[in-house]
């Protein structure tokens, strides 16, 4: 087992968003050089935009990259569970940027006093291009971010198990309020 594998468990993300541990480490890097380190800790105010993501890809084939905060509003009571921060399908190889964006991309935003949330990135292989009748959300937007399901979503496009995927935990900083406000549509 590897050390990824291990973390994805000893955190609960294998069973409460996916049967199997991804079988590879997705490489995800913050503005300033702040890399995801599996289960390690970042501050809203470091994640609060898109970050580079990198994987072993085949340049011929289509994938899949979600963001998903399994705790919300709390990892004691997860009546939101899950709520997504970003999804991409048809991304061509690794290059993010060329893919089709369902769920623009918003950072961490733990309400104030829920303690640490895990935020999950991982990558599907697509079998092949996808059609999707998913809503569009915005980045101005926290509309159907809530109760979205991971399992359910792949199960619906046949994307079987990840093949990559890393995590980070965050808890509330003062750049949240300000996320809300972006979140609510107003300037």
């Amino acid at each position: 087992m590897s050390d990824s594998t291990v973390c994805f468990s000893k955190h609960k993300i294998v069973p409460d968003i996916l049967k199997t541990c991804p079988a590879t480490l997705l490489t995800v890097t913050y503005g300033g050089g702040q890399v995801v380190d599996v289960g390690g800790e970042l501050t809203p105010t470091q994640v609060q935009s898109q970050p580079k993501v990198e994987w072993d890809a085949d340049p011929n084939a289509f994938y899949t990259l979600l963001l998903t905060d399994p705790d919300a509003p709390s990892r004691k009571e997860p009546k939101f569970r899950e709520w997504h921060h970003w999804l991409v399908v048809n991304i061509p190889g690794n290059q993010v940027e060329k893919g089709v964006v369902l769920t623009e991309y918003v950072g961490a935003g733990p309400p104030q006093g829920t303690g640490l949330h895990r935020y999950v990135f991982l990558i599907y292989k697509q079998p092949q291009k996808l059609t999707c009748n998913e809503p569009k959300i915005p980045k101005t937007s926290g509309d159907k971010r809530a109760n979205f399901s991971t399992s359910k979503f792949m199960s619906k496009y046949k994307l079987g198990d990840p093949i990559a995927g890393n995590f980070f935990q965050a808890q509330w900083d003062d750049y949240v309020p300000k996320l809300y406000k972006q979140l609510s549509g107003k300037k």
